[in-house]
């Protein structure tokens, strides 16, 4: 069993100035916290191989590429068995228009965010879902405007070892 990477202040900074923007130069972040270029591009390094940075992408404008809509959908299946379970999740896996999905506790089995581009684009995509014989139920909330989002995440104030 391998350790948790150990996450120091420095470290901290690090992933700050980049979830900032990913685009910045090595030479860049080295200067925002306070480090040489090749000891940070060392911590760099080593953030990725640990895992702790799991890549680098840019955040795309959803209007400009006319996807329009976003709806929060909950799924709940007809059973939990093995099979039904990695039978849908497979298929969500493979359906682009879900960029987000979660199992959850309450009444849904899982919560999808579907992005698409209107709402004929929705139900080619809930006819999708439908067929699927392990799901018993669809229930579709609408997103009518993003008042937060591609956040970054809320790292710790000080060093830590994740649990």
């Amino acid at each position: 069993m391998s350790l948790s990477p150990i996450i120091d202040p420095t470290d901290l900074n690090i992933l700050k100035a980049l979830q900032q923007d990913g685009r910045l130069s090595n030479a860049d972040i080295a200067e925002q916290v306070a480090l040489s270029p090749s000891p940070c591009l060392r911590r760099l390094r080593r953030l990725e191989d640990e895992g702790v940075i799991q890549g680098y992408r840019p955040q795309l404008n959803r209007s400009a590429l006319g996807l329009e809509m976003t709806v929060f959908v909950q799924v709940k299946l007809h059973d939990h068995s093995a099979e039904s379970v990695h039978g849908f999740e497979q298929a969500v896996i493979a359906m682009p228009a879900v960029i987000n999905a979660h199992t959850v506790s309450g009444s849904a089995d899982y919560l999808l965010e579907v992005v698409v581009s209107d709402l004929s684009d929705y139900d080619r995509w809930v006819r999708q879902v439908q067929v699927l014989n392990m799901v018993r139920g669809i229930e579709s909330n609408f997103g009518l405007r993003a008042v937060k989002t591609e956040a970054p995440l809320p790292l710790p104030q000080r060093a830590h070892r994740p649990v």
